[in-house]
């Protein structure tokens, strides 16, 4: 009975570790299977916020669910949870339109924001440039994390409450029975369990190839900066601005979105690359600056490189350095980071012999909306 389960989940990312959360939570027998030996991925690659106020109104309740569970998990372990709200600054009269819209939005929803004035902002958030900002909107019940340690604590903090935890194993094989489904990895690891999550792009590539090529599933490249230390500063909150203003799709519901959104130059170099500004302040006292979005199918990867852009990079200092005058720019890492999302639906999910399930191209959502989202599917997929 040592290797049967009543559930197995492949990929230790975000989305795979929330389902193995959830199935813990609910007193299932868990194992979790991940292939590299620390997971490396879009959750150890990306900014560490948890912005339920940039998702549409269906992620915008599964990212204020994930929110409870962060800060649950953090008032009983270390995960790295940090709760110093999230505000986005707008640049011009347009993006105040929508920052107001978004506000009417939010009440309407429940959710909590507070509009800020510039001179409020100018005394919240020191450096920020006054030619810039017009207004800010502000998320006082939202989280950061630090990416790169979130996921690996909440293994460790999962460990503790009977998760089996196999780090470098890569899963080869994944065979239906009649109430079980065998699975397994390159060195010849065999585990059973009831069901079979599948929560990451490589095995389900690896697993079924075929039906990977029929999928829409594509991949965006991000490129993200981390400043060296910045001398007795401290940046209060997450800062979206203006870009993110016009990119997220919390803002594509308010009434005046499409409108302005028409006006915008399709030929811009940030709307080539996908460019928008964010800042989020390290605890080690860096700041995390970008980031761009560059699209390929996901049985093309390889079209995206394994370079880094720097022009898209000298862009995004160019355009900070006009938001926020930090101490210092200088940077001392740079990387890219490749999440894999759907063309055509908000996730991938499809069901093998009722108890295989892939779950995957959640986007950019993950840090944000994996916790909420597992919580629902785990139910469903238990009949819980």
């Amino acid at each position: 009975m040592e290797n049967k389960y009543d559930l197995i989940v492949v990929g230790g990312g975000a989305l795979g570790t929330f389902h193995a959360y959830h199935a813990i939570q609910k007193g299932l027998r868990v194992a979790l299977l991940e292939k590299d030996g620390k997971p490396q991925g879009a959750t150890v690659r990306n900014f560490g916020q948890v912005v339920p106020s940039g998702m549409d109104s269906k992620w915008q309740i599964y990212g204020r669910e994930s929110l409870r569970i962060y800060k649950k998990i953090q008032s009983k372990f270390d995960i790295s949870v940090r709760q110093e709200g999230s505000i986005y600054i707008a640049s011009n009269d347009e993006e105040v339109q929508l920052l107001v819209e978004l506000n009417a939005i939010n009440l309407t929803n429940s959710y909590k924001s507070k509009l800020l004035t510039k001179e409020e902002c100018l005394e919240k958030y020191p450096g920020l440039r006054k030619d810039y900002v017009k207004m800010g909107l502000f998320f006082p019940d939202e989280v950061m994390v630090e990416p790169r340690l979130m996921v690996n604590k909440l293994h460790d903090y999962l460990k503790t409450q009977g998760l089996n935890l196999f780090y470098n194993k890569t899963v080869v094989e994944c065979n239906s029975l009649t109430n079980w489904v065998q699975v397994h990895t390159t060195d010849n690891l065999s585990l059973s369990a009831t069901k079979v999550i599948i929560c990451n792009g490589s095995d389900f590539k690896t697993l079924y190839p075929r039906l990977f090529a029929e999928s829409d599933l594509i991949v965006s490249k991000l490129q993200m900066m981390q400043t060296k230390h910045q001398p007795n500063y401290k940046l209060p909150s997450s800062v979206l601005t203006g870009l993110s203003i016009r990119r997220y799709e919390a803002f594509s519901e308010c009434p005046s979105y499409s409108a302005i959104k028409a006006k915008e130059s399709k030929e811009s170099f940030q709307k080539k690359w996908g460019v928008h500004i964010l800042f989020k302040q390290a605890t080690d006292g860096s700041v995390i600056i970008g980031d761009s979005h560059e699209y390929a199918p996901a049985s093309r990867i390889e079209e995206l490189g394994m370079d880094l852009n720097m022009d898209i990079d000298n862009f995004i200092l160019q355009e900070a350095k006009k938001i926020i005058d930090l101490p210092t720019y200088q940077i001392q890492n740079r990387w890219y980071g490749l999440y894999s999302q759907c063309k055509n639906s908000d996730i991938y999910q499809h069901t093998i012999d009722k108890n295989i399930h892939i779950v995957t191209g959640i986007g950019g959502k993950g840090m944000t909306g994996s916790a909420g989202f597992a919580k629902e599917n785990i139910n469903t997929i238990f009949n819980i």
